[in-house]
């Protein structure tokens, strides 16, 4: 799995021009099942991303959750994360889990947010989205599970 982990001051997915999914202060995710995960991997990556300290304290420091923000989470499913561009130039996306088997982990991934007191929105698994966003800071990590 690999996420893209935005702070944002505000985050909305748009489809067929109808508001699906938005946020204030919290997090963008934008996730990406590989083939092979696992339930555990998607777990261990909520319980990563509710904890991670990117948000300021009073000082001004990273030292923040946001869980300790009262933020939210935006999850976006994105495929394309898995995309290999090495060779030639068209991305192969093979390692990206098909839709039957990605849909449920993606799912699970805002489940498992909303139980460790992360208030999660989604997109529209499989649809054409619009993602708008306010990058805060800007923050932006890749990380992979």
């Amino acid at each position: 799995m690999r996420v893209v982990a935005q702070r944002v001051s505000r985050a909305s997915v748009t489809v067929d021009g109808r508001v699906v999914g938005e946020i204030g202060p919290g997090l963008l995710l934008l996730a990406g099942v590989a083939r092979g995960d696992t339930e555990e991997v998607v777990r261990a990556a909520a319980d990563k991303l509710a904890g991670l300290r990117i948000f300021p304290d009073d000082e001004g420091r990273m030292n923040r959750s946001v869980v300790d923000l009262g933020g939210s989470a935006l999850v976006v499913s994105q495929f394309t994360l898995l995309g290999d561009a090495r060779r030639g130039r068209r991305p192969s996306f093979t390692e990206a889990a098909p839709g039957p088997e990605a849909e449920p982990l993606v799912e699970l991934f805002a489940r498992e947010l909303e139980a460790r007191g992360v208030p999660t929105s989604t997109g529209s698994f499989g649809a054409h989205m619009e993602v708008e966003l306010v990058n805060d800071g800007p923050v932006t990590l890749v990380l992979d599970f």
